[in-house]
């Protein structure tokens, strides 16, 4: 490696995980083509096609390529599933509106999907049990040790402790400051000093050696790494990129020189075709079958008070951009001005429908239309008047990082239970944490789950005047 290059370290199965998911939807497909005495001709080939296309690129979006070794099985099964059920989605799609590209019944098309499915969790579930064998049984183990009695070095070392099938023995703290320095829970942890490691990884005791420190203590993280160079040892260095609020944070090159990026948005590339593929599909879906309700709403909204059924209203979109969202009008009154009241219980501006719609938020139904414009996403920060932005930017830290997303219809602090009115700075603080957990642990399987909750619980709320 080069002075000054950062590599990204890929799992070293990667290939092997894409060529065996490629066989196993291929030979399925097949084998459900023979069982039922199909022939294989150009037609036939054209789902196929469609399916892996799908599922590669909802694959290579969602990361599931990734080394899943540190990472809990459970986790590793949500984001395959997720991404073979969008992948089902979208083939499924396509043979109903392409039908007659389809050679065969319905059927054929439903045993192939779901035998292909278990079959992609399955032989991940089996491969991953070897692996864990094996690294029990010692083979493939490692010796680590940490260098540093540091916040981040301790929670390394419960990782470690708690994932045994990572196959890595943890054999203890290192450190050369006195006892006063180091903090008091972490004194009695300490084996040695820097010299120590040296020597263990000298006599080949010690695979693993990871650096602890402070980013400020760069002298010495250089002293240490040239004793080190005089091993075998693998060297870790962890980063305390924790002292920042690190939002969907990644490596980018420009040119030769690596930089990290602080607050970023995790739609970049197929994961922005990924996710509004999802818009599309789900909003076009749910628009027919709203479309009739829809026409209702809006002319009960016309007969039974004086002006328009659709309000219109600015507020900011994705990097902060105003967009024009629509609503069935609730009220007397339309604020779109640089003063905008929150609704509370008991509004006078409320009317007797609107507080109906409110409640169970049918007011918000136009807003699939907006979600088809690109302006906003099924999923996402809920958007605030533009007022409201302007205010509450100032008084809670990291508030506009909300933006760095598509707006939602839903989204995760509403199905947490902070929707409505936000009387309090509070519950506003509260929402805003919410938002920003979402964006950094958006996935495909998450906006799933909101979306099933938002379906279940989200629409009726105590909170929603």
């Amino acid at each position: 490696m080069r002075k000054g290059i950062i590599q990204s370290n890929q799992s070293s199965f990667s290939t092997l995980y894409r060529l065996a998911d490629l066989v196993v939807i291929t030979a399925i497909y097949f084998y459900v083509l023979f069982a039922n005495g199909l022939a294989v001709n150009a037609a036939s080939l054209v789902v196929l096609f469609v399916c892996i296309i799908s599922f590669m690129l909802c694959a290579e979006s969602s990361d599931i390529y990734r080394s899943w070794r540190t990472s809990p099985s459970l986790m590793m099964i949500k984001s395959v599933l997720a991404v073979w059920l969008l992948t089902v989605c979208a083939t499924v799609v396509f043979a109903y509106f392409l039908h007659w590209l389809v050679p065969y019944k319905t059927f054929v098309l439903s045993y192939w999907l779901v035998a292909a499915g278990f079959c992609l969790l399955g032989w991940r579930i089996v491969f991953r049990e070897v692996l864990y064998i094996q690294r029990k049984k010692g083979h493939n183990s490692r010796n680590a040790v940490i260098i540093g009695a540091t916040a981040s070095g301790y929670s390394l070392a419960e990782q470690i402790s708690d994932n045994e099938y990572l196959g890595i023995n943890f054999k203890g703290f290192y450190d050369d400051r006195c006892d006063e320095r180091i903090p008091h829970e972490m004194r009695y942890s300490i084996k040695g000093n820097v010299d120590d490691v040296i020597q263990l990884a000298k006599e080949n005791k010690v695979d693993y050696i990871y650096l602890s420190m402070p980013m400020s203590a760069e002298k010495r993280i250089m002293s240490i790494l040239n004793l080190c160079s005089d091993t075998t040892a693998t060297v870790y260095i962890i980063p305390n990129f924790f002292i920042y609020n690190l939002i969907h944070a990644r490596w980018q090159n420009i040119g030769s020189i690596q930089t990290l990026s602080v607050f970023d948005t995790p739609f970049q590339g197929g994961s922005d075709v990924l996710k509004r593929i999802e818009d599309i599909v789900l909003s076009s879906l749910i628009l027919s079958v709203i479309a009739l309700p829809m026409l209702l709403i809006a002319a009960a909204v016309k007969i039974t008070s004086p002006g328009p059924a659709i309000f219109k209203q600015t507020r900011y979109g994705l990097d902060g951009k105003p967009i024009t969202i629509y609503k069935f009008r609730s009220m007397s009154t339309q604020d779109n001005g640089k003063q905008v009241k929150q609704a509370q219980k008991n509004d006078p501006r409320i009317t007797r429908l609107g507080a109906f719609i409110r409640r169970t938020s049918l007011d918000e139904l136009p807003q699939f239309i907006n979600v088809l414009q690109g302006r906003m996403s099924i999923v996402g920060p809920r958007p605030h008047a533009v007022a409201h932005n302007e205010e509450y930017r100032k008084l809670i830290e990291g508030y506009m990082l909300r933006h760095k997303v598509r707006p939602g219809i839903t989204g995760w602090a509403q199905i947490n239970g902070y929707r409505g009115e936000t009387e309090t700075i509070n519950k506003m603080v509260k929402r805003v944490e919410y938002d920003l957990d979402y964006i950094h642990r958006w996935s495909v399987w998450l906006d799933i789950k909101i979306i099933f909750s938002t379906a279940f619980k989200g629409f009726v709320s105590k909170n929603a005047y």
